[in-house]
């Protein structure tokens, strides 16, 4: 049965994701945007004016660099550790509010270390 088919009588209730299932999604979402491991990320939540701000504090992927040294059109083509922070902060946010159907109002990212990787890969 579609939600149009459905008569306000089935409709009657409330859904809530809990902050541990919010959490969850937010942390698997960043953890992506700056290719590191979930459990290196750390995730809260306050309310601001009825909507949700998401704060984040995380490593961040980055190659050694030596290798950037090399070759940094290679290993950094999105620009900098701040450049690609600021950027992970939209798809960050875009991503956890397709997934919980939650509005943020913000999400701010705090860089807490670097995660070296050899295979090149940033974000």
């Amino acid at each position: 049965m579609t939600p149009e088919q459905l008569t306000p009588r089935e409709l009657a209730g409330h859904n809530r994701i809990s902050t541990q299932a919010l959490t969850s999604v937010a942390k698997v979402a960043a953890a992506r945007v700056l290719a590191v491991p979930a459990a290196q990320v750390r995730v809260g939540w306050n309310d601001e004016g009825g909507l949700l701000a998401l704060s984040i504090s995380s490593v961040i992927s980055a190659p050694p660099l030596s290798a950037v040294s090399r070759d940094a059109a290679r290993f950094l083509p999105e620009g900098s550790i701040i450049a690609r922070a600021t950027a992970a902060k939209a798809r960050i946010q875009s991503q956890v509010e397709y997934l919980s159907g939650s509005r943020l109002s913000r999400v701010d990212v705090r860089i807490s270390g670097l995660l070296m990787r050899e295979d090149g890969r940033v974000s």
